[in-house]
């Protein structure tokens, strides 16, 4: 897998890199926006590894930026703000997922590979019910033949909600296949995902696809 690193510690790049490529990944380093960008569009990459504070264009920006040509590639944004407001923020840009600063190796590595696994997940299908259609090659959503623009975040859910559809998934599925962690009591993270993707496929449609069973979890069904 080649990865390009947008990084502007020498230190942390030096860690991620060493550490990468002794599991056999190509690593690319940049140390500013620019420079991101333009590595970017020089080459070929499967994934981001995007931090946030960087000089002349931040990881914010470089994440637009990558999505208004790129839908594909996974970008995960390296972040040392916590608070779910920039979380939220990061991954509204496009970010496919996050990862708070410090972290240890093992965590960034099972992050990677679970973004691989889940770019590689459903290739080539098409996902129906009603009028609603996700193709997950071209990664693209449909409802009554009007194109849907989703976040990658809304994208995956909505790619979950379809593998199980018919299937109830509690609040702590979706958390522990989307966010790839364990759902924390009290967060609403996944209810106010739901909302989003709600807002997008259901809200002005007269048959609701995304249903809550109290208590209990979500369901995608036609009735």
């Amino acid at each position: 897998m080649k990865i390009l690193l947008v990084e502007d510690e020498p230190n942390v790049v030096s860690f991620i890199k060493q550490g990468l490529e002794e599991y056999h990944f190509s690593v690319d380093a940049a140390y500013d926006g620019k420079m991101g960008l333009s590595l970017f569009a020089k080459n070929q990459y499967e994934l981001v590894l995007l931090d946030i504070m960087l000089p002349y264009l931040n990881g914010i920006e470089v994440c637009k930026e990558i999505r208004t040509n790129d839908n594909q590639t996974p970008i995960l944004m390296l972040t040392a703000l916590s608070s779910s407001d920039d979380i939220v923020k990061g991954l509204d840009t496009g970010a496919d997922d996050y990862l708070v600063k410090p972290f240890k190796f093992q965590e960034l590595l099972a992050r990677i590979r679970a973004l691989s696994r889940r770019k590689n997940s459903g290739k080539g299908l098409v996902f129906k019910i009603a009028d609603l259609e996700l193709d997950t090659n071209a990664r693209s959503v449909k409802r009554n033949n009007q194109v849907i623009k989703l976040t990658p975040k809304e994208y995956y859910l909505l790619n979950y909600l379809f593998r199980n559809k018919g299937v109830l998934v509690s609040r702590s599925d979706i958390a522990e296949n989307i966010w790839e962690e364990s759902f924390e009591k009290g967060s609403n993270i996944v209810d106010v995902y739901i909302n989003y993707l709600r807002n997008k496929i259901d809200k002005g449609f007269d048959k609701k696809l995304i249903h809550t069973v109290t208590g209990m979890g979500y369901i995608l069904k036609e009735n």
